[in-house]
């Protein structure tokens, strides 16, 4: 099972802050340093100081990282019309060396758009334009140097598109969350990894099982989709640092415990075990709050990392 740090700069965090805990996951061997794309903070926190794009940020750890793959948990399809946002994310694939994984997702928090004047359609337009966009980016970068693409959708119209530039090589498509028909039928079609986010492992299984029904339906191995979770974390070496590290956070260890990957290295290896045996998941996404406590990215990578690789 491969662990990746997951981060939320949109509770507060500079690139310089993102910077660090990127290199740290780099040097303690993390499979990718991954982070939310999202303009508005949430909950009680003060978001100090202030969001930071997701694409900028990644285009510069392109180039201040060396090895560490990068990606988004999700890009959201309100914020950016397809066409630039496959040039950016090709570009910033390049600048990385052919290291960039995207997640797509059709855009959630209301607050955000309201906050920074852009649209909020209903979900049906949303989902409509999620879909035209997995179809626009995806098909951008599949058309062959030299030839044109073009797509006429509801939302929509690219004609004669000269479908640069092309990435590095074929960068993974990742689509997650909880619907119960548009999202597995999404995934079946465009995805290279399927992404539960912050569910039980009951929940993950009757969620995973209408991917593969989606699968089947088109004719698709289910196999061939990556099947990975998000959780948060919380971990010490002790139940005194367990509960040092939830305080800072502002959580309960007991929540933490039910609803994420909380404890010693010993229990959070058991509950990752619980999740393979019943998801066979094969990559986690720990979503990291405390971007200042390094000691926790060294902490799981020593511990609980190495118990993981049989």
């Amino acid at each position: 099972m491969e662990l990746r740090i997951f981060t939320e700069p949109q509770q507060g965090a500079s690139y310089d802050d993102l910077l660090a805990v990127a290199r740290a996951a780099e040097a303690a061997g993390y499979g990718a340093f991954f982070r939310s794309d999202h303009y508005l903070k949430m909950g009680g926190v003060d978001g100090l100081p202030g969001p930071t794009d997701a694409w900028i940020t990644l285009a510069g750890l392109a180039r201040d990282t060396e090895t560490i793959r990068l990606g988004t948990l999700m890009t959201a399809a309100t914020f950016r019309h397809p066409g630039p946002l496959a040039i950016s994310v090709a570009q910033v694939d390049r600048m990385s060396g052919g290291r960039v994984e995207f997640g797509l997702g059709a855009g959630w928090y209301e607050a955000e758009h309201t906050a920074y004047g852009l649209p909020f359609p209903s979900t049906v337009e949303r989902f409509e334009r999620y879909e035209e966009q997995l179809e626009i980016v995806t098909g951008l970068w599949n058309t062959p140097v030299g030839e044109t693409y073009d797509f006429e959708g509801k939302h929509y119209r690219l004609a004669d598109s000269p479908a640069l530039p092309k990435p590095v090589d074929k960068i993974p498509v990742l689509v997650g969350g909880t619907g119960r028909k548009r999202t597995p039928a999404l995934a079946a079609k465009f995805a290279d990894e399927f992404n539960l986010p912050f569910q039980g492992v009951d929940t993950a299984v009757e969620l995973l099982a209408r991917v593969d029904a989606a699968c089947d339906e088109i004719g698709r191995d289910p196999a061939e989709i990556t099947r990975s979770a998000a959780l948060v974390v919380c971990v010490g070496r002790d139940d005194a640092e367990v509960a040092r590290r939830a305080a800072v956070i502002g959580r309960e260890v007991d929540e933490l415990r039910q609803n994420g990957l909380t404890g010693t290295p010993a229990e959070v290896v058991d509950k990752l075990g619980t999740w393979r045996d019943k998801t066979a998941i094969s990559r986690v996404y720990l979503q990291l709050l405390d971007l200042a406590d390094l000691d926790h990215v060294d902490l799981i990578a020593e511990a609980v990392a190495p118990q993981l690789r049989s």
